[in-house]
């Protein structure tokens, strides 16, 4: 009986070990950080982004400017003058803040940019972690990049990053800056 009981935990033991989910992450920040293709397409947003900041800054700088000179001769003008300029402020305002939600805002052009120019990037690293994820035979990979999956331990074993890397072209031997390691 206790053969039996032996063998039969054994038998349980080696189920479970074969079982066993095999578990891979990536470093996709690190990943895009050395691909070319997202440091020019980073840069272009960057260039976009400033560019219409600048302008809004305008936008503001106009608007402060007319409200500073309304303030400056409110007491001489006379009431529909005054009603006049407190028109163009407001109407300014709302313009400045059209201009901010078009280019800035949820689903504003900024938004688009980023998502025509990163999104195929991201997708590429997506293709190539399955691809990896399939020749290693890995159960589950996470991206050890974002702030939603946080481990305060990781075997380096189970780094497919510079795999990864590797299978996209990437030379795996330098920095997030460019630098040699």
């Amino acid at each position: 009986m206790k053969k039996v009981f032996v063998t039969l935990m054994l038998l349980i033991a080696v189920a479970f070990g074969l079982s066993a989910q095999k578990i891979g992450y990536v470093n996709t920040k690190d990943i895009l950080s050395k691909m070319n293709e997202y440091n020019s397409a980073q840069a272009e947003i960057d260039a976009v982004s400033k560019k219409w900041q600048a302008e809004l800054e305008k936008l503001y700088q106009n608007i402060d400017n007319k409200y500073k000179d309304y303030q400056a001769n409110e007491v001489i003008m006379p009431e529909d003058v005054r009603k006049d300029k407190q028109e163009e402020i407001f109407k300014l305002e709302k313009e400045a803040k059209e201009y901010r939600e078009k280019k800035f805002g949820y689903n504003g052009e900024l938004f688009q940019l980023q998502d025509a120019k990163i999104k195929p990037l991201q997708d590429r690293i997506l293709k190539t972690v399955e691809t990896v994820a399939q020749k290693k035979r890995l159960d589950l990979i996470f991206d050890k990049a974002g702030g939603e999956v946080t481990w305060l331990y990781t075997n380096a074993i189970f780094d497919i990053t510079t795999e990864v890397q590797k299978e996209m072209g990437i030379d795996a031997g330098t920095s997030e800056g460019g630098e040699r390691k």
